[in-house]
Protein backbone atom coordinates (compact mmCIF):
# COMPACT_ATOMS: atom_id res chain seq x y z
CA UNK A 1 0.00 0.00 0.00
CA UNK A 2 2.85 2.57 0.93
CA UNK A 3 4.81 1.66 -2.30
CA UNK A 4 1.39 2.06 -4.63
CA UNK A 5 1.20 5.68 -2.41
CA UNK A 6 4.61 6.19 -3.58
CA UNK A 7 4.74 6.00 -7.15
CA UNK A 8 0.98 7.42 -7.51
CA UNK A 9 2.92 11.11 -5.50
CA UNK A 10 5.82 10.38 -8.26
CA UNK A 11 3.32 10.23 -11.13
CA UNK A 12 1.78 13.34 -9.94
CA UNK A 13 5.15 15.57 -9.25
CA UNK A 14 6.36 14.26 -12.55
CA UNK A 15 3.06 15.39 -14.02
CA UNK A 16 2.97 18.86 -12.64
CA UNK A 17 6.45 19.47 -13.75
CA UNK A 18 6.04 18.50 -17.51
CA UNK A 19 2.45 20.07 -17.85
CA UNK A 20 1.66 22.89 -14.79
CA UNK A 21 5.06 23.93 -13.68
CA UNK A 22 4.12 27.69 -13.99
CA UNK A 23 0.96 27.09 -12.53
CA UNK A 24 2.56 25.09 -9.52
CA UNK A 25 4.94 27.51 -8.73
CA UNK A 26 2.84 30.45 -9.22
CA UNK A 27 0.62 28.39 -6.37
CA UNK A 28 3.59 28.44 -4.79
CA UNK A 29 4.30 31.99 -4.58
CA UNK A 30 1.45 33.25 -3.80
CA UNK A 31 1.37 31.48 -0.44
CA UNK A 32 4.80 32.40 0.39
CA UNK A 33 4.33 35.96 -0.56
CA UNK A 34 0.64 36.00 1.40
CA UNK A 35 3.18 34.46 5.02
CA UNK A 36 5.57 36.68 4.52
CA UNK A 37 3.41 39.91 4.11
CA UNK A 38 1.51 38.49 7.70
CA UNK A 39 4.61 37.95 9.10
CA UNK A 40 6.14 41.50 8.01
CA UNK A 41 2.55 42.98 9.55
CA UNK A 42 2.82 41.62 12.58
CA UNK A 43 6.34 42.59 13.11
CA UNK A 44 5.95 46.91 12.10
CA UNK A 45 2.53 46.40 14.50
CA UNK A 46 4.31 44.50 17.32
CA UNK A 47 7.29 47.44 17.11
CA UNK A 48 10.09 44.58 16.48
CA UNK A 49 11.42 46.33 12.90
CA UNK A 50 11.94 49.58 14.74
CA UNK A 51 15.55 49.25 15.20
CA UNK A 52 15.72 48.13 11.88
CA UNK A 53 14.09 50.28 10.19
CA UNK A 54 16.26 53.16 12.24
CA UNK A 55 19.40 51.59 11.73
CA UNK A 56 18.57 51.39 7.58
CA UNK A 57 17.39 54.94 7.17
CA UNK A 58 20.13 56.52 9.10
CA UNK A 59 22.41 54.98 6.92
CA UNK A 60 21.54 56.33 4.05
CA UNK A 61 22.25 59.54 5.77
CA UNK A 62 25.41 62.13 6.61
CA UNK A 63 26.09 60.93 10.29
CA UNK A 64 26.56 64.74 10.95
CA UNK A 65 23.93 65.98 9.09
CA UNK A 66 20.67 63.71 9.39
CA UNK A 67 19.22 66.00 6.25
CA UNK A 68 21.59 65.36 3.73
CA UNK A 69 21.10 61.88 2.09
CA UNK A 70 24.56 60.38 1.39
CA UNK A 71 25.75 60.85 -2.26
CA UNK A 72 26.14 63.45 -4.66
CA UNK A 73 23.07 66.45 -5.18
CA UNK A 74 22.57 65.24 -8.74
CA UNK A 75 22.43 61.16 -6.92
CA UNK A 76 19.25 63.03 -4.61
CA UNK A 77 17.96 64.07 -7.76
CA UNK A 78 18.18 60.84 -9.83
CA UNK A 79 16.33 59.33 -7.03
CA UNK A 80 13.48 61.59 -7.73
CA UNK A 81 13.23 61.10 -10.69
CA UNK A 82 13.52 57.47 -10.15
CA UNK A 83 10.63 57.46 -7.57
CA UNK A 84 8.00 60.03 -9.81
CA UNK A 85 7.67 56.86 -12.22
CA UNK A 86 6.05 54.64 -9.78
CA UNK A 87 3.49 57.97 -8.89
CA UNK A 88 -0.43 57.10 -9.64
CA UNK A 89 -0.09 59.55 -12.53
CA UNK A 90 2.88 57.52 -14.43
CA UNK A 91 1.82 54.15 -13.62
CA UNK A 92 -1.40 55.16 -15.08
CA UNK A 93 -0.05 56.32 -18.20
CA UNK A 94 1.21 53.16 -18.32
CA UNK A 95 -1.35 50.92 -17.61
CA UNK A 96 -3.45 53.16 -20.14
CA UNK A 97 -0.90 52.53 -22.98
CA UNK A 98 -0.82 48.99 -22.43
CA UNK A 99 -4.85 48.53 -22.52
CA UNK A 100 -5.18 50.22 -25.44
CA UNK A 101 -2.59 48.47 -27.01
CA UNK A 102 -4.40 45.16 -26.39
CA UNK A 103 -8.29 46.94 -27.38
CA UNK A 104 -6.68 48.16 -30.72
CA UNK A 105 -5.27 44.56 -31.49
CA UNK A 106 -8.39 42.90 -30.20
CA UNK A 107 -7.53 41.11 -26.75
CA UNK A 108 -10.65 43.23 -25.25
CA UNK A 109 -10.99 40.32 -22.64
CA UNK A 110 -7.47 40.72 -21.27
CA UNK A 111 -7.68 44.10 -21.70
CA UNK A 112 -10.40 44.07 -19.29
CA UNK A 113 -9.47 41.50 -16.95
CA UNK A 114 -6.05 43.55 -16.54
CA UNK A 115 -7.38 46.40 -15.60
CA UNK A 116 -9.83 44.75 -12.99
CA UNK A 117 -6.64 42.94 -11.44
CA UNK A 118 -4.78 46.78 -11.49
CA UNK A 119 -7.84 48.28 -9.79
CA UNK A 120 -8.75 45.99 -7.83
CA UNK A 121 -4.93 45.53 -6.27
CA UNK A 122 -4.96 49.22 -6.26
CA UNK A 123 -7.93 49.14 -4.06
CA UNK A 124 -6.69 46.97 -1.45
CA UNK A 125 -3.33 48.41 -1.16
CA UNK A 126 -5.25 51.98 0.04
CA UNK A 127 -7.33 50.21 2.13
CA UNK A 128 -4.57 48.47 3.95
CA UNK A 129 -3.42 52.23 4.21
CA UNK A 130 -5.85 53.17 6.49
CA UNK A 131 -6.40 50.04 8.10
CA UNK A 132 -2.51 49.28 9.92
CA UNK A 133 -2.32 53.68 9.80
CA UNK A 134 1.26 53.95 10.24
CA UNK A 135 2.91 57.45 10.47
CA UNK A 136 5.59 58.39 8.17
CA UNK A 137 9.40 58.50 9.09
CA UNK A 138 9.69 61.69 11.62
CA UNK A 139 13.50 60.42 11.95
CA UNK A 140 15.09 62.44 8.73
CA UNK A 141 13.49 65.38 6.29
CA UNK A 142 11.35 64.04 3.86
CA UNK A 143 13.11 64.90 0.29
CA UNK A 144 9.60 64.24 -1.59
CA UNK A 145 6.07 65.48 -0.53
CA UNK A 146 4.16 62.90 0.62
CA UNK A 147 0.10 62.52 1.33
CA UNK A 148 -0.96 59.30 2.35
CA UNK A 149 -0.03 56.85 5.50
CA UNK A 150 3.47 54.50 5.28
CA UNK A 151 2.25 50.86 5.58
CA UNK A 152 2.88 49.27 3.09
CA UNK A 153 4.33 51.57 0.20
CA UNK A 154 2.02 52.10 -2.36
CA UNK A 155 4.47 53.22 -4.57
CA UNK A 156 6.54 49.79 -4.06
CA UNK A 157 2.95 47.93 -4.16
CA UNK A 158 1.86 49.51 -7.60
CA UNK A 159 4.55 49.82 -9.54
CA UNK A 160 4.95 46.08 -8.52
CA UNK A 161 1.34 44.98 -9.41
CA UNK A 162 2.00 47.30 -12.72
CA UNK A 163 5.34 46.80 -14.08
CA UNK A 164 5.06 42.78 -13.15
CA UNK A 165 1.54 42.29 -14.52
CA UNK A 166 2.52 44.30 -17.58
CA UNK A 167 5.88 42.47 -18.28
CA UNK A 168 4.34 39.30 -18.20
CA UNK A 169 2.07 40.09 -20.82
CA UNK A 170 4.73 41.67 -22.94
CA UNK A 171 6.85 38.66 -22.02
CA UNK A 172 4.06 35.65 -22.88
CA UNK A 173 4.16 37.13 -26.34
CA UNK A 174 7.74 36.48 -27.11
CA UNK A 175 8.47 33.53 -28.86
CA UNK A 176 12.22 32.91 -26.75
CA UNK A 177 12.74 32.23 -23.33
CA UNK A 178 15.72 34.85 -23.47
CA UNK A 179 12.72 37.37 -24.66
CA UNK A 180 10.68 36.11 -21.68
CA UNK A 181 12.97 36.75 -18.95
CA UNK A 182 14.42 39.88 -20.62
CA UNK A 183 10.69 41.38 -19.96
CA UNK A 184 10.10 39.98 -16.64
CA UNK A 185 13.64 41.10 -15.08
CA UNK A 186 12.86 44.64 -16.16
CA UNK A 187 10.31 44.76 -14.98
CA UNK A 188 11.49 43.36 -11.32
CA UNK A 189 14.26 45.85 -11.98
CA UNK A 190 12.39 48.61 -12.29
CA UNK A 191 10.12 47.81 -9.09
CA UNK A 192 13.33 47.32 -6.94
CA UNK A 193 14.43 50.69 -8.02
CA UNK A 194 11.39 52.64 -7.47
CA UNK A 195 11.02 50.92 -3.77
CA UNK A 196 14.51 51.72 -2.75
CA UNK A 197 14.19 55.43 -3.92
CA UNK A 198 11.60 55.79 -1.51
CA UNK A 199 13.61 54.97 2.02
CA UNK A 200 16.60 56.72 0.29
CA UNK A 201 14.31 60.10 0.34
CA UNK A 202 13.31 59.06 3.70
CA UNK A 203 9.30 59.18 3.01
CA UNK A 204 9.44 55.47 4.01
CA UNK A 205 10.45 52.70 6.45
CA UNK A 206 12.30 49.74 4.71
CA UNK A 207 9.33 47.21 6.54
CA UNK A 208 7.25 49.32 4.33
CA UNK A 209 8.70 49.26 0.91
CA UNK A 210 9.71 45.39 1.52
CA UNK A 211 5.70 44.94 2.52
CA UNK A 212 5.04 46.90 -0.50
CA UNK A 213 7.31 44.51 -2.92
CA UNK A 214 5.67 41.59 -1.37
CA UNK A 215 2.32 42.41 -1.83
CA UNK A 216 2.49 43.89 -5.15
CA UNK A 217 4.97 40.55 -6.05
CA UNK A 218 1.98 38.49 -4.40
CA UNK A 219 -0.69 40.55 -6.34
CA UNK A 220 0.87 39.95 -9.76
CA UNK A 221 1.36 36.28 -9.23
CA UNK A 222 -2.10 35.94 -8.46
CA UNK A 223 -2.80 38.14 -11.70
CA UNK A 224 -0.57 35.79 -13.88
CA UNK A 225 -2.47 32.76 -12.69
CA UNK A 226 -6.71 34.23 -13.22
CA UNK A 227 -5.33 35.60 -16.22
CA UNK A 228 -3.71 31.92 -17.32
CA UNK A 229 -6.93 30.36 -16.24
CA UNK A 230 -9.32 33.01 -18.10
CA UNK A 231 -7.05 32.27 -21.15
CA UNK A 232 -7.19 28.72 -21.32
CA UNK A 233 -11.12 29.04 -20.35
CA UNK A 234 -13.23 27.28 -22.78
CA UNK A 235 -16.23 30.19 -22.02
CA UNK A 236 -13.84 33.11 -21.92
CA UNK A 237 -11.56 32.51 -24.89
CA UNK A 238 -8.91 35.77 -24.78
CA UNK A 239 -7.89 34.70 -28.63
CA UNK A 240 -11.29 36.14 -30.29
CA UNK A 241 -9.18 38.00 -32.34
CA UNK A 242 -7.86 34.88 -34.29
CA UNK A 243 -11.56 33.57 -35.02
CA UNK A 244 -12.27 37.17 -36.40
CA UNK A 245 -9.24 37.16 -38.55
CA UNK A 246 -9.88 34.07 -39.89
CA UNK A 247 -14.05 35.01 -40.45
CA UNK A 248 -12.33 38.26 -42.27
CA UNK A 249 -10.09 36.45 -44.52
CA UNK A 250 -12.34 33.96 -46.03
CA UNK A 251 -14.56 36.93 -46.31
CA UNK A 252 -12.08 38.48 -47.85
CA UNK A 253 -10.82 35.63 -50.07
CA UNK A 254 -11.43 35.95 -54.25
CA UNK A 255 -13.95 34.15 -55.68
CA UNK A 256 -12.72 31.77 -57.88
CA UNK A 257 -12.98 32.20 -61.82
CA UNK A 258 -16.25 31.31 -63.92
CA UNK A 259 -15.54 27.51 -65.38
CA UNK A 260 -12.88 26.35 -63.16
CA UNK A 261 -13.10 22.92 -61.54
CA UNK A 262 -13.67 25.08 -58.07
CA UNK A 263 -15.88 27.46 -59.47
CA UNK A 264 -17.87 24.30 -60.86
CA UNK A 265 -17.81 21.98 -57.68
CA UNK A 266 -18.89 25.11 -55.64
CA UNK A 267 -22.39 25.60 -58.19
CA UNK A 268 -22.79 22.40 -58.37
CA UNK A 269 -21.87 21.30 -61.87
CA UNK A 270 -20.12 17.67 -63.23
CA UNK A 271 -16.44 18.35 -63.35
CA UNK A 272 -14.45 16.31 -66.28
Amino acid sequence: MWKRLQRLCFRAIRWVFQHELTTALLVLGVAAGTFGFVQLADAVTEGDSTAVDRTVLLSLRHADDHSDPIGPHWFEEMARDVTAIGSVAVLSLFTIAALGHLAMIGRKKLAAATLAAIVLGTFVSWLMKVGFDRPRPDLVPHETQVFTRSFPSGHSAMSAVVFLTLGWLAARAQPSKKGKISFVLGATLLTLLIGSSRVYLGVHWPTDVLAGWTFGATWAAASWLALRWIDRSTEVDLDEEEADDDVLLADEAPAPAAGTPTADAAAGKPTA
